[in-house]
């Protein structure tokens, strides 16, 4: 069984460990050549028991592609997941599928999906140029003009973990590689369903993080432009040691999409690409958890 199980599909297995669940089109995006290569590929683990399997129904109660998660032979494999995404300290789950029903049937599915979309978009733009780009690596710093990567991909409940004397809660933290720069930083994934003086609220605990760690541009990536318009007037003139960038949903989060609030009002209407945001590793970078040679 273990044999039939390629790197590929390792790889991919890490990636449900850490964030629960990914999407048929969002794996063939990360992994895959083509969509309908990706789904017999995936048929296959899940018949083998490597991979769960479910439909999931939006709130607009329009089908979606399949979701994938652990199965017992992927959870096998990896042991040490996260088990829950409503309920950090709950009981480890009596089996893998009772670990697919919980994501399955939690409040955050979608909000999970949209994180998750962000990271997997990255991931897609480092395999455009070479099919033979890896998809995703964490462990050691690219030299000078390499090609783009994502060295770091972590969920809410790792750097939650891992920044915890802050008391942060991003919804997700990764360190991107381009044109030789290497950028650090927090995704706040806002689905317009908070009142914008909350999503500010989330600022402090980053500004506590500057005192001892990374100070890395925390992304606000928006669903509308009018609700982004409304965010940057309200972030007009709050000086924050952390640099705060804001963008819309769209499918290139590493394009020129990104407004700095720090640039209000002086330089109105100017974006920056992800690599191009200022990102700093902190006072102490050969020792703090933000380093960009982590895993």
């Amino acid at each position: 069984m273990f044999r039939r199980i390629v790197p590929r599909d390792r790889a991919l297995l890490a990636l449900l460990a850490e964030h629960y669940l990914l999407s048929a089109p969002q794996i063939a995006a990360a992994f895959f050549d083509g969509r309908r290569t990706a789904q017999r590929r995936l048929t296959t683990l899940h018949r083998l028991g490597v991979l769960h399997r479910f439909a999931y129904a939006n709130a607009a109660h329009t089908s979606v592609p399949y979701l994938y998660t652990l199965g017992p032979v992927g959870l096998q494999l990896y042991p040490t997941v996260y088990n829950d995404p409503d309920n950090r300290h709950t009981k480890a789950p009596r089996s893998s599928l009772d670990r697919a029903r919980r994501i399955a049937a939690s409040a955050t599915a979608a909000h999970l999906l949209g994180v998750n979309q962000f990271f997997i978009d990255l991931i897609a733009a480092t395999r455009r140029p070479s099919a033979e780009q890896p998809a995703a690596s964490a462990d050691e710093r690219p030299g000078p003009g390499s090609s783009p990567r994502l060295l770091r991909w972590w969920s809410e409940q790792h750097a939650t973990d891992v920044y915890a004397q802050a008391g942060i809660r991003p919804d997700g933290h990764g360190i991107w590689h381009a044109d030789s720069a290497t950028v650090g930083f927090f995704v706040e994934h806002d689905r317009g369903t908070e009142n914008l003086p909350r999503v500010v609220a989330k600022l402090r605990g980053y500004a506590r993080l500057a005192e001892f760690g990374p100070r890395y541009p925390v992304l606000l990536w928006l669903p509308t432009a009018e609700r982004e318009a409304n965010l940057l007037r309200l972030l007009t003139g709050v000086r924050t040691p952390m640099p705060i960038a804001t963008a819309v949903h769209g499918p290139d989060p590493a394009g020129r999409v990104w407004t700095l609030a720090a640039d209000l009002p002086s330089n109105p209407g100017h974006r920056y690409r992800l690599h191009e945001l200022p990102s700093d590793h902190g006072p102490h970078s050969g020792t703090n958890p933000g380093r960009p040679t982590d895993s």
